[in-house]
């Protein structure tokens, strides 16, 4: 079992001046495990994003030292409002949302920026399909139905066809000017679900079926598998197969059976985004190397326990939810409720 750590740190980096004032990576970098544009090494991409009456997104990665290798940057007409993107060996994906944006009450300080966010039903979720290679500098804008998308699972390529698994909302839920999260109506808006989108590149074209109906968010899968064709997705999910609701639960899909396994923290429980954290074999030659199943390691993720007031790591067998936790450690507190983590084997501190 991982040895948990939790480091809090604070440090100022924009990556040798790359970044300038301001300017921000996105809080979703993809680790591609084997570069194809660099002889298999790994490679971290990520991006960031200038929105306005046209956008600019810039194309980062780095090598394993931190250094940029690739920098490109690319222009999209309309504002973007992008939180999450997907890669394959030769592709960059991202969902070009149907929302506008208003700053002039951010600008004055009479609202927040997502208070000011409108989503457009009557607009097309614009796909942009951008080469990972600069030296190629055409942008491929494909249009579908409209929709929301927070967050990606994957995408692989297949033949003339990227295909990608998305978190989908019908609309994006907005923020109300002075709404308490407290009194949340999950029965006004539908549930996040899974789908999936064959994107044509040569047909220009745009295909989508649903895959998972129940509310699920915040995927994971085997590290190793990113960009790549897979078989285990981990998500949280709400305890009840039907309806909107809060995360309550942790879903494992298999996606070569269809089989399904559930691990509710109801009715006290409330989940946040499980880390899939793959079992990696500790002798001296291996270097930390994972040499196991793409489902054999853990499940890691905090659960606010509302019975106590206090927040638990919770730990799952990621081969077989139906054992229940291997392990629940209590904190002797909450944690205030969050969005992401990730997992490392080494101590920065």
């Amino acid at each position: 079992m991982p040895t948990l750590r939790f480091v809090v740190y604070s440090y100022e980096n924009r990556c040798n001046g790359v970044l300038s004032e301001g300017e921000a990576f996105s809080a979703h970098p993809r680790l591609d495990p084997n570069s194809v544009l660099d002889n298999g090494a790994p490679s971290l991409v990520n991006f960031s994003i200038k929105p306005g009456l046209s956008t600019t997104i810039t194309i980062f990665e780095l090598n394993t030292e931190g250094k940029i290798v690739r920098q490109h940057a690319h222009r999209v007409p309309g504002f973007a409002f992008i939180h999450d993107f997907a890669i394959t060996p030769n592709y960059c994906i991202f969902f070009q949302n149907p929302v506008t944006f208003n700053p002039i009450p951010f600008v004055l300080g009479m609202r927040g920026a997502g208070e000011c966010i409108k989503f457009q039903p009557q607009q097309p979720t614009r796909v942009i399909i951008i080469s990972r290679n600069p030296k190629q500098k055409r942008v491929q804008i494909i249009e579908t139905r409209t929709g929301f998308v927070f967050h990606h699972v994957n995408a692989i390529e297949l033949e003339d066809e990227i295909v990608i698994d998305s978190l989908c909302y019908e609309s994006l839920p907005e923020v109300q000017p002075q709404s308490d999260f407290r009194q949340v109506d999950f029965d006004a808006s539908k549930p996040g679900q899974l789908w999936r989108f064959h994107l044509n590149l040569k047909n220009q074209t745009v295909q989508q079926e649903l895959l998972i109906s129940r509310c699920c968010e915040f995927p994971s899968l085997h590290p190793q598998n990113v960009g790549r064709p897979y078989r285990y997705l981990y998500m949280g999910a709400a305890h009840a197969e039907t309806g909107n609701a809060p995360l309550q639960a942790f879903l494992k899909v298999d996606f070569e059976s269809g089989k399904q396994q559930l691990w509710s923290a109801a009715p006290y429980g409330f989940a946040s985004e499980p880390i899939f954290v793959p079992r990696t074999s500790h002798s001296p030659a291996s270097q930390g190397v994972t040499n196991a199943g793409e489902d054999d390691g853990w499940v890691l993720a905090l659960v606010y326990d509302s019975e106590y007031h206090r927040s638990d790591v919770v730990i799952l067998d990621a081969k077989d939810f139906h054992k229940g936790s291997i392990a629940r450690l209590h904190l002797k507190h909450h944690i205030p409720y969050g969005l992401h983590g990730s997992f490392t084997s080494k101590c920065f501190v």
